[in-house]
């Protein structure tokens, strides 16, 4: 079992009286981000080290139990070891550490107690030896915190921790040189403000279907900081999203039908990009809602281009496609997928590629091959699982 260990005690730089652990960090608070980086390696439980509760702080604590992980906040270490698993490995992360997810996750899954070290001078890293400190993660058992609880209670938790840990042989591991890039200790809301946006954009998972993981996740990507930057609401951009795709409706039926597929495509841009937002502010029900919109909208567009085609052949490729699309989403195992399938976000590319060309009953029939085919495979896979 791996448990998380985040320390919220220090004060920002540059504003009195607030933790740093509760600065804005890209749409969320620092120690939310920090959260989300351990539950995605794997921890089940996280166990905050606190000073003092504050308002900011328990809307922190309340949000980041919503993920569907436990979390306690103590104040002292033998309050910590109550509520760590026996059994538990337990991954630290300091006051302040700003990361990504692939450190956190190279260093979850070490074998024995690991300490990540830097040669960096950063005033905020703990020197652990000469020439080397502490980069504020380490994977240790859960005993060194039992330790910690046996010495006295003034002594600094997160220091002696750290001693606890070196003193006990720990391994240190040195943080790669272009992961140092996206690695620190930063306790300044405007230091803070410059990283989070462009680390929380990170975040976004790279699905696995090459529609969405090469089309839609780079604009997603590309989108976000800017969009949190400037607090967008997610509800206005949703708004937007569906704006654009009754205007790509309105074109389908006025009979441009390349154009009004390229602003479909455009309209499940948006979707995206909103399900991407609505998830990073934990807004659970936008998310579902926008990420819903994107196989309506794809969905009705290619019933309008089949309505606009030669009829009865048009409406009858558009249908099929539909359904097939509507059954392989139902069908489709995450865990059976593969990079070739078919998505909602798929079918408006091939048709639009085929439009351009003019040919609106092949781009519905190949779209439509394309789903069959992705279906027959979902369920093959589906057969052959043990």
């Amino acid at each position: 079992m791996l448990a998380g260990l985040i320390f919220a005690t220090e004060d920002a730089d540059d504003r009195m009286g607030v933790l740093a652990a509760t600065l804005p960090f890209g749409g969320l608070t620092l120690i939310e981000f920090q959260a989300r980086l351990l539950a995605t390696a794997g921890a089940t439980q996280i166990i905050l080290i606190v000073a003092r509760m504050t308002p900011e702080l328990l809307g922190a604590i309340s949000r980041i139990g919503r993920r569907g992980v436990s979390v306690d906040a103590v104040r002292t270490a033998a309050e910590a070891i109550e509520k760590l698993h026996p059994l538990a490995r337990v991954l630290v992360v300091a006051d302040g550490v700003v990361t990504t997810g692939d450190v956190v996750q190279a260093i979850a899954v070490m074998p024995h107690d690991t300490l990540l070290v830097t040669d960096e001078g950063n005033p905020h890293y703990e020197r652990v030896g000469a020439d080397t400190a502490w980069a504020g993660l380490a994977l240790l058992d859960g005993k060194r915190v039992a330790e910690v609880a046996a010495l006295p209670r003034d002594y600094d938790f997160q220091s002696t921790l750290l001693r606890v840990a070196a003193q006990g042989g720990a391994d240190q591991v040195h943080l790669d040189s272009h992961m140092a890039v996206s690695h620190g200790i930063e306790r300044s809301a405007q230091a803070l403000a410059r990283r989070g946006n462009g680390m929380v954009a990170a975040l976004v998972a790279k699905p696995l279907r090459w529609a969405d993981r090469y089309l839609l996740a780079p604009l997603v990507r590309f989108a976000l900081p800017p969009l949190m930057a400037r607090s967008v609401p997610t509800l206005g951009l949703m708004a937007a999203g569906g704006a654009v795709a009754i205007g790509g409706f309105a074109t389908l039926l006025s009979g441009h039908a390349a154009i009004g597929m390229g602003v479909v495509c455009l309209a499940i841009v948006i979707a995206t990009v909103s399900a991407a937002i609505a998830w990073v502010r934990d807004e659970a029900d936008l998310a579902q809602v926008a990420d819903r919109a994107k196989a309506g909208i794809a969905a009705l567009g290619a019933l309008l281009v089949g309505y606009r085609a030669e009829a009865p052949a048009g409406m009858i490729l558009a249908v099929a496609l539909v359904i097939a699309g509507a059954l392989l989403e139902r069908a489709a195992d995450p865990a059976l997928q593969r990079r070739w399938w078919a998505s909602p976000a798929a079918y408006p590319v091939v048709l639009f590629v085929l439009l351009v060309l003019g040919q609106p009953l092949l781009a519905l029939g190949a779209a439509g091959l394309y789903a069959a085919g992705t279906l027959a495979a979902a369920i093959e896979g589906f057969r052959q699982k043990p």
